[in-house]
């Protein structure tokens, strides 16, 4: 699993005086700017042999070229994160499958036009299963699915389904976003981190607390300042977003969007950044510390072959760094390497499910105990998270 790169790197830093190893994907050709196209974009580390389970054995004959996948995605597929990620799946899915797959970008979240794809997709594509990739496309697909009960729904995000044809899938990305804040926190000197964010749903704010406590871990004196952005991908004011952070004080940038643009102002500013959603490293090498990032892949692999097979059943999938569906990237090679064992360790706790994040004591921004010392929230708590920790500044509802 993406652990042992790791503990490979730990290995080498210690050993070798900070050689430049696991820094991104070297064999990769180097990515352009972030509308670049979804080939030219920096692959993430996951590998398929580090899929969830259930996986596709590798010796399986693909099916008949029978299913249709369709995907509708919020952005472009060359914004090198959310879109590019769940893109680089598909296409894992395809491969392993032998299913045909087919995908629109840049649709909005509005009823009417994810509407008209999805009908697109079914009456005219002959499409089995629709993939949808954005929060804002939940209820047009409880609709859809109520409409078009021969086709299968699987949401992205959300949180509705039926028994039937409908059902949404996710990740705990706080789990390695809490990883993530551990690397930022040690490597901060002004102790301000900027939290690059694009909007206050219980899944941003969940993922700056879990940021927020990690960099605790390493630093108890980090405070992270949040910038609320309202756009999931807009390079230009994420990049603004970014510089006013910067210029306020930060020395570290983390960022809950889609784009590379807080990478590369924090790289202009001379600062250090947390990429999200793949490794970003390509973009701004020297600001780069290391990213959580999505393998969503061996997933849709899975769905797939239960809809071909005549399996399908809906579920709420939420699964965690134990399947690998997120994982953290390989730290930057200055990364020191006492923070790197921390790291291996508190990973180690969370992928045997010995620990987890949101485990108190934990306290709000107003000094209120959230979550009792040893007590660890639910599932549904952290689904419903609307508040901040204390160390993050910011309004958690603007």
């Amino acid at each position: 699993m993406a652990k042992k790169f790791l503990l490979k790197l730990l290995v080498v830093v210690a050993t070798i005086t900070l050689v430049a190893v696991g820094c991104g994907n070297d064999d990769d050709a180097a990515p352009e700017l972030a509308t670049a196209p979804a080939t030219e974009a920096p692959a993430p580390e996951p590998a398929a042999t580090e899929a969830p389970e259930p996986e596709p054995a590798a010796t399986e004959a693909p099916m008949d070229d029978e299913i249709v996948a369709a995907f509708v995605f919020v952005g472009p597929v060359g914004d090198a994160g959310w879109t590019w990620a769940h893109d680089q799946g598909r296409r894992f899915a395809e491969e392993q499958t032998g299913a045909t797959t087919l995908f629109v970008e840049n649709v909005p979240e509005v009823a009417e036009d994810f509407r008209a794809v999805v009908v697109d997709f079914i009456e005219n594509e002959g499409a089995d299963v629709i993939f949808g990739t954005s929060f804002g496309y939940m209820d047009p697909m409880e609709e859809l699915a109520g409409e078009y009960p021969n086709v299968v729904f699987e949401h992205a995000s959300g949180y509705k389904m039926n028994d039937t044809n409908f059902g949404n899938y996710f990740g705990r990305m706080y789990q390695p976003r809490y990883l993530s804040g551990m690397a930022a926190g040690a490597m901060t000197e002004t102790d301000q981190i900027g939290y690059v964010a694009a909007f206050p749903i219980p899944e941003v704010l969940r993922g700056i607390n879990a940021f927020t406590l990690g960099a605790q871990r390493t630093n108890p004196d980090v405070e992270v300042h949040v910038n609320w952005t309202f756009t999931w991908f807009d390079p230009a004011i994420e990049g603004d977003a970014a510089t006013a952070l910067l210029e306020a004080g930060a020395d570290v940038i983390a960022m809950h969007q889609d784009s590379t643009a807080p990478g590369i102002a924090a790289q202009e500013a001379g600062a250090r950044w947390v990429s999200y959603n793949s490794d970003m490293s390509a973009f701004a090498p020297d600001a780069f510390i290391t990213a959580p990032v999505w393998d969503w892949g061996p997933y849709y692999a899975r769905i797939i072959e239960a809809v071909a097979a005549g399996s399908y059943t809906p579920g709420a999938y939420w699964g965690g760094m134990g399947d690998g569906i997120v994982t953290l990237a390989d730290p930057a090679p200055d990364v020191p390497v006492e923070v790197i064992d921390q790291v291996i360790e508190v990973w180690e706790q969370i992928e045997s499910g010995a620990w987890d994040v949101f485990t108190g004591e934990i306290r709000d921004q107003d000094g209120n105990v959230v979550v009792a010392a040893g007590e660890t929230l639910d599932d549904g708590a952290m689904l419903g998270m609307s508040y901040f920790v204390e160390g993050v500044v910011g309004n958690a509802s603007p």
